[in-house]
């Protein structure tokens, strides 16, 4: 699991970077959202990176 916050605005940013923090549920700065460890979830981050902080968080077993 990711625990994603988003650091900096939307202002200036790609219409497809845009599209990319709204598919991960952001909409401002500071907002924290939980996501899974997948693929697509991993490529998004990937792509605006420059943009978030990202936390891996311990899953129970």
């Amino acid at each position: 699991m990711y625990r994603i916050t988003q650091k900096r605005s939307y202002a200036g940013l790609t219409e497809q970077m845009r599209r990319t923090l709204a598919a991960l549920g952001l909409r401002k700065p500071g907002m924290v959202v939980v996501k899974e460890d997948i693929p697509a979830i991993r490529g998004m981050i990937r792509k605006v990176s420059h943009l978030l902080t990202v936390e891996v968080l311990q899953t129970k077993s």
